[in-house]
């Protein structure tokens, strides 16, 4: 067994009991003292010691070595580079120190954060959409609610955007209807005729009603619309059989989240059966030894499993299995207008819900060159550098009139990554001229002097002089 430490969950439990920890080593046979060395850290716990503690509190041994450390490090560190503190910024040693010893003071400071941030955010919305304060958008409650999308991008992000069971429900899936990517289709649509009395149609799209997929649950018909090519009939097929086949563990893996139900949860049950589809049609394994082997070449990996560009994007971003991870990426996915339409994320990269509005980044290029990937290099306010890669995706095109209907993705990952990736291995990172600076948002973002800022920024004041003009009417 590898060495375990767990001193911050040790010392919830025995405060969440109520003990000193003289009683908690009379419950575990052990010393006073050596509690105090396992609560700091300065031992590790053993087999025997898991299991005593287990028997004596009646825990599941799973839940004392559960480590979330790792992403409660990233996203503190997240916080406190945040544009808004001033002064030195706490090294790696300080803030591991702040988790270990005052585990509840982190997590009240990053939900005050996020409270902060998604203020900030909805004030943005304020702005931009006319809401006034006793509106129905306006007011303390107004600003304080968080979006839908964003409460599922914490979710799935909180989870490492890996989720294991749905891993191993596609994978014993796959082992029971082993196929060649050409024959998925026909596979899964005789599964759910032959296992569960439901056939599969492909409907006009004048009768689709703007849907790309219904299901009648009278008639136990699932109609897919024309406008669908075959690789998204494909991955609706995957997504309708897990809702049918796994709906239970879509419900366990939403219980503990505090999702109401309604809309959120619903959406949630939606990206994760997404999730399986994924999962489904690129095993696990397959995918990733394929990725790292041709340097994380999106269109081999499409041809290969038979995706879209889109769908494949998506899933590098699950490659977070623990013993076999592969490079964390962030996704997101824009329109014309810059609204972000999808978003997920494995990385440190702060991807807000209003993210993707900054014009340097070549995402908003890829509009005016379709079907090509821009790579580029890329770094935030804070000073963290990524490298990322654009590119559009077609949408179904149902008449002349939907034949632009495109949007624009783009994948990136945190610059020690770059080199694992084809698209950057011609470039010099070391070169400092490379890197554009890029913001989140313009509301959000305090860089000077930048020739494309579009508003002033919600929590600091630009310079002004009516003896100078600057590059824009923001500041002088």
């Amino acid at each position: 067994m590898a060495k375990t430490f767990v001193g911050p969950q040790l010392r919830q439990l025995r405060r969440e009991r109520k003990q000193t920890q003289a009683e908690m080593a009379q419950a575990l046979g052990i010393s006073p003292g050596y509690v105090n060395l396992l609560e700091n850290n300065q031992r590790s716990l053993s087999v025997r010691l898991l299991m005593a503690l287990a028997d004596a509190y009646q825990v599941d041994w799973r839940d004392i070595v559960h480590d979330e450390t790792s992403n409660l490090l990233a996203e503190l560190r997240t916080a406190i580079r945040d544009p808004m503190f001033s002064g030195p910024v706490p090294d790696l040693p300080e803030l591991r120190a702040a988790i270990d010893h005052a585990p509840r003071l982190v997590e009240n400071f990053l939900s005050l954060y996020g409270i902060h941030r998604t203020t900030l955010e909805r004030i943005m919305r304020q702005g931009t959409t006319g809401g006034a304060a006793g509106g129905t958008n306006g007011g303390p409650e107004g600003l304080l609610a968080t979006s839908a999308e964003a409460v599922i991008h914490d979710f799935f992000r909180n989870h490492s955007n890996y989720f294991h069971r749905l891993e191993v429900a596609a994978e014993q899936l796959r082992a029971e209807e082993p196929c060649e990517a050409d024959d998925i289709y026909a596979v899964l649509k005789a599964r759910l005729g032959n296992k569960h009395g439901i056939s599969v149609r492909r409907h006009a799209v004048e009768e689709m009603t703007q849907a790309l997929r219904v299901y009648d649950p009278d008639e136990r018909i699932v109609y897919l619309s024309e406008a669908l090519d075959h690789r998204n009939r494909v991955f609706q097929i995957a997504h309708v059989v897990c809702l049918v086949e796994f709906q239970n563990l879509l419900d366990e893996l939403t219980a503990e989240s505090g999702l109401p139900k309604g809309p959120r949860l619903t959406r949630c049950h939606v990206e994760l059966a997404n999730y399986f589809a994924a999962a489904f049609l690129m095993p696990y394994e397959p995918f990733l030894r394929m990725a790292e082997s041709t340097g994380y070449d999106i269109d081999r990996l499409s041809a290969r499993f038979a995706v879209s560009f889109e769908q494949a994007c998506h899933r590098l971003t699950t490659l977070q299995r623990p013993g076999a991870q592969g490079v964390p990426f962030f996704f997101l996915r824009i329109d014309k207008a810059g609204n972000v339409t999808k978003r997920f994320n494995s990385t440190s990269f702060h991807l807000a819900e209003y993210g993707g509005a900054c014009p340097v980044w070549k995402i908003h290029l890829a509009f005016r060159t379709p079907g090509a990937i821009l790579p580029q290099f890329v770094e935030l306010p804070d000073g963290d550098r990524f490298f990322t890669i654009s590119r559009t995706a077609d949408r179904p095109a149902v008449n002349f009139e939907t034949l632009d209907h495109r949007l624009a993705v783009a994948l990136g990952c945190e610059l020690k990554y770059a080199g694992k990736l084809a698209y950057a291995s011609t470039y010099n990172i070391d070169d400092n001229l490379k890197f554009s600076k890029i913001g989140i948002n313009c509301h959000l973002c305090p860089r000077q002097a930048c020739s494309q800022r579009a508003h002033q920024p919600v929590f600091m004041e630009l310079p002004l002089d009516t003896t100078r003009r600057g590059n824009t009417r923001y500041e002088s």
